[in-house]
């Protein structure tokens, strides 16, 4: 129980906290049916703030994880029925090429689409950006968040990354068919996508680098606490 509810050191906070949870429920650490410490003793072990846990906490009821209660002797339960079918079950491990060789490409594609992305670029970049808001809708989403990925390789100008692009798209979109899709999760995500186009407009390599790791490390974090 203590790694579960242990200090949080992450930069990315939100994903980490869904990965110690749903982790957690997916070991049977926090079996079903039983209830979460409140709100303000779990910030207080986990060592953020009240803000964050709540975002994950209603992260993880947008997937089945959990479920909230209200009115007198609420609070937040774990699922009877969390999405853990073990016949189902994938192991991150098995995909950490993949995730590693996403991390080589992205990163190296923000830093040249920082340096030769144009305004054209930017405005593509942006669409796309706008129409991920539809965090609802999941299927336009991730259409969306291809091409946006997909754009970045293009402003890099290189046709072997974006190649490179296509098959990480293409390879992560088999990953992530086996969790559910917190609308939390994807405006957030959404979120860094925006923060993104403005430091390419900016010139700014090094924060576009540093942000795409980012994004990845807690992309990877949400996988883990939501598979199966």
């Amino acid at each position: 129980m203590a790694a579960v509810f242990d200090p949080v050191h992450a930069v990315t906070t939100f994903e980490e906290t869904v990965e110690r949870l749903g982790t957690g429920i997916r070991l049977g650490l926090l079996p079903p049916g039983s209830q979460l410490p409140p709100e303000r003793d779990l910030a207080e072990q986990m060592g953020i703030s009240r803000s964050t846990l709540r975002q994950a906490l209603t992260a993880l009821t947008q997937s089945g994880h959990l479920l909230a209660v209200r009115g007198r002797g609420g609070g937040w339960f774990v699922a009877e029925a969390p999405p853990l079918s073990p016949t189902e079950h994938v192991e991150l491990a098995d995909w950490r090429e993949l995730l590693d060789y996403r991390i080589a490409v992205e990163v190296g594609v923000a830093v040249l689409a920082a340096e030769r992305a144009g305004p054209d670029d930017l405005a593509r970049l942006s669409a796309h950006v706008a129409a991920m808001r539809a965090v609802e809708d999941f299927p336009l989403f991730r259409h969306a968040d291809v091409f946006f990925h997909l754009g970045l390789a293009e402003a890099a100008r290189s046709s072997r990354l974006v190649a490179a692009m296509t098959e990480v798209q293409g390879s992560m979109s088999e990953l992530i068919r086996h969790i559910a899709h917190p609308p939390e999760v994807l405006e957030r995500s959404n979120a860094q996508h925006a923060t993104l186009v403005g430091l390419l407009a900016r010139r700014d390599a090094a924060g576009a680098a540093r942000l795409v790791r980012e994004h990845l490390q807690g992309t990877e974090s949400v996988l883990a606490g939501l598979m199966p």
